[in-house]
This record gives C-alpha cells, sequence and structure tokens, in this order.
C-alpha cells in the first residue's frame, strides 16, 4: 500500500498556506494564482502529485507540526532530505550550529581569497573610492595630491579630464567630513599650502612694518640734524650747513 500524507493534513496546510501573502507560484500558474480561491488548488494539486517538490518550494513556510505529517513518507530519499534540512533549520542542534558556524566562515574567508586573486578591489584606488575620508586620514594626507591630477603616460585627454573630475568629487566628499566633524580649515585637504601663506602674510606684513618704521626714523633723523646745525652756526646756519654737512636744508 502506497504511503501519503492524510487527507485532512493537506487540506489544512493548503488552506493555510493560500492565504499567505507573496507566496511563490511559478511563471506558469501565476495568472491563476491571482485568484484566492484558485490558489488553494493548485497548492493541493502540487502536494498530492509530487511531494518532494512541494517541500522544496514551501517547506520552509511549514511548521514543525505540519512536517510531522510527512514522516510517513521517510522511506523516500528526496523526502526524508528535505524534511532533515527543514528541520534543522526549525532547530538546529549544537553540532549543527557550529558546522553552520564554520560554514559561513569557510565561504567568507573563500570570497576573500578571490577578491585577493582579483587585485581590484583591495587596490588604493578602490578603497580610496569606497571611504574617501578614511583613506585621507590614514594615507591620503601624506601624499602629494597634485600628482593625481597629472596626466598619466598613454592617457588619453579625455581620460585625464574625467579623472580630474572623479578626483574633485572625492576631494568635495572628504571636506563635508571634515567640516561635520569639526576639523580645523587649515588641516582641511586641499588647504597644505594654507600654513605657508599665513607664513608669507606675517613676513609681508613684518617687512612693511620696517619700511615705515625706517622712514620715520629718516625724518626724524633730518629733524635733529637741523636743530644740532642752527644751534651750531647761529643765524647763518644753513649757508654753513650746506657747505659743511650737506643736510640740505633749505
Amino acid at each position: 500500500m502506497e504511503r501519503k500524507v492524510r487527507e485532512e493534513a493537506m487540506e489544512s496546510i493548503t488552506e493555510r498556506l493560500s492565504s499567505l501573502d507573496n507566496l511563490y507560484f511559478p511563471r506558469a500558474v501565476q495568472s491563476s494564482a491571482a485568484d484566492p480561491s484558485h490558489r488553494k488548488s493548485i497548492l493541493h494539486d502540487l502536494l498530492a502529485r509530487d511531494v518532494p517538490v512541494f517541500l522544496e518550494r514551501y517547506g520552509s513556510e511549514l511548521t514543525s507540526d505540519e512536517l510531522h505529517e510527512f514522516d510517513a513518507l521517510n522511506d523516500d530519499y528526496e523526502v526524508n532530505w528535505h524534511l532533515k534540512h527543514l528541520r534543522s533549520k526549525l532547530s538546529p542542534t549544537s553540532e549543527e550550529l557550529k558546522s553552520r558556524s564554520v560554514t559561513v566562515k569557510n565561504r567568507r574567508r573563500a570570497y576573500l581569497n578571490k577578491l585577493v586573486c582579483d587585485g581590484q578591489y583591495f587596490s588604493e584606488d578602490a578603497m580610496r573610492e569606497r571611504e574617501p575620508y578614511l583613506h585621507h586620514e590614514y594615507l591620503g594626507r601624506f601624499q602629494d595630491l597634485s600628482g593625481r591630477s597629472m596626466a598619466r603616460p598613454g592617457e588619453r585627454w579625455s581620460e585625464t579630464l574625467m579623472r580630474r573630475c572623479e578626483e574633485a568629487r572625492l576631494v568635495a566628499k572628504i571636506r563635508e567630513e571634515q567640516q561635520r566633524l569639526g576639523v580645523a580649515q587649515k588641516d582641511w585637504v586641499g588647504n597644505e599650502s594654507y600654513p605657508q601663506q599665513e607664513e608669507e602674510e606675517e613676513e609681508d606684513e613684518e617687512e612693511e612694518e620696517e619700511e615705515e618704521e625706517e622712514e620715520n626714523g629718516g625724518d626724524h633723523g633730518k629733524e635733529v640734524s637741523t636743530w644740532l646745525c642752527s644751534y651750531a652756526f647761529g643765524p647763518s646756519w644753513r649757508w654753513q650747513c650746506c657747505c659743511f654737512c650737506n643736510c640740505r636744508t633749505t
């Protein structure tokens, strides 16, 4: 006698699944599944015709009690495999959890090795594109930014312009992050010449002050010389001063 799932269980399972939203249906029956009255009949026909396919499609939506109804078909290899797989997801043992964790780590390690072998994901340009500010903090601020805008050997002029536009976009993102974090303006990216400009301005101010002092000091010295000449030569000091000390008074 062929074993099968009880009719009452099939009715209850298909009734509950037909009321679920966003339930998957193959493209061939999607038009019919749009009508709620047909959804149950589609599910019931599949369950009666092919239990392994039913478990593959909708097993993740079943409860542990509903899975228990399929134990009568344990002799079927496919059904048994699906039941074990679904039950391990519902209530995994400690060994299964450990094995699942190891599997996840192995997959991550394999994907990491693939990215390393490809040679692009961990390149400096790719990392700078993903995290411009972080790259600037650890590497970029120690590099010469002018070199990034220069034309490269074998590069077309259009490619150079596109790269400069991309560079300007990244610099703008770095500055936005620096402003958000309250970084001093002299430390902003692209402001590396800011301290040098301040020093040049200070030097210019000092030179202007020195010139003013020299001009003021020269006038004062002339006044002192004139006073001494008038005191030494008396009323005829102007003529004698021009002859002897050459102060050029008039």
